[in-house]
């Protein structure tokens, strides 16, 4: 319990920071440190997720980066790919479970880290002009011509996701937001715990009364350090540039990517 709620407090101040990584570092922490079974471990980690996530958002929403409007349809819409994506689960054996969660994870983060490298230069660009210019405005700007379908296509998408993988889908949703909905990263971070607790929510019903075990006090004391982390968490998203805060997303992803994948192969053998 111990080990869980330092690692949780860990993964928090991740989560309150980057609006995601919850589930892609819990899920692979409750497999290989503490020992429980893949599935087991999907359905603790969306408990887990969605828990922080309601902890970091008020502080989100108080520095205005969360939309409000646009992450409830997101969630909304998410919910049936969530529910589909949670009985799909169910059908697949574990190993391909964390294996293809490993290739999901890569391909994302090689997207997000081209898409960092193109928002640092626009910002170095633009510098003269940033004081004079609202992020916020701007990327809602950019995303007004993508409609009602770019909108319920990205949120399916990801609900079906954050079913099948059993993670809070912050993973998925920011860059979504990001790189489909022209969202800003600080915006898009914030708006994405609105999101992820709506689709940890359905992930869960999706599993109810699936054979599934929770470790109740493995994930009380998970939850407990989470929560206080990502409060902790938000504050850091203010001060770096949106460039950097998705550099270090993809860098997460590809991290975590590489270590389950590894991990995956080896106890196949």
């Amino acid at each position: 319990m111990l080990t869980a709620g330092v690692i949780g407090v860990v993964i928090g101040v991740i989560v309150g920071a980057l609006g995601a990584g919850g589930g892609i570092l819990s899920v692979p922490v409750l497999v290989y440190v503490l020992h429980q079974d893949p599935h087991d471990a999907a359905a603790a980690s969306l408990v887990i997720v969605g828990i922080t996530a309601l902890a970091s958002l008020p502080l989100r929403a108080r520095a205005g980066d969360v939309n409000w409007k646009e992450g409830a349809i997101f969630g909304g819409v998410s919910t049936i790919g969530a529910l589909a994506g949670g009985w799909a689960s169910r059908l697949v054996r574990p190993e391909v479970l964390l294996g293809t969660f490993a290739l999901l994870l890569l391909v994302v983060g090689i997207f997000m880290v081209n898409r960092a490298r193109a928002t640092r230069q626009i910002e170095n660009m633009s510098h003269l002009h940033t004081k004079h210019r609202d992020p916020k405005r701007a990327s809602a700007a950019a995303r007004s011509g993508g409609g009602i379908v770019l909108l319920v296509g990205a949120a399916t998408i990801t609900g079906l996701l954050t079913g099948f993988f059993g993670v809070g889908g912050g993973f998925a949703v920011v860059p979504m937001l990001v790189l489909v909905m022209s969202f800003a990263m600080k915006e898009a971070s914030g708006t994405s715990l609105l999101v992820m607790i709506i689709a940890a929510a359905a992930g869960l019903g999706a599993r109810w009364g699936a054979d599934i075990h929770f470790d109740w006090p493995i994930i009380f004391a998970f939850t407990i350090g989470s929560a206080a982390g990502g409060i902790a968490g938000g504050p850091i998203s203010q001060k770096a540039r949106n460039s950097t805060l998705t550099l270090i997303f993809a860098c997460l992803l590809i991290g975590v990517a590489i270590a389950v994948g590894l991990e995956t192969i080896i106890t196949a053998r």
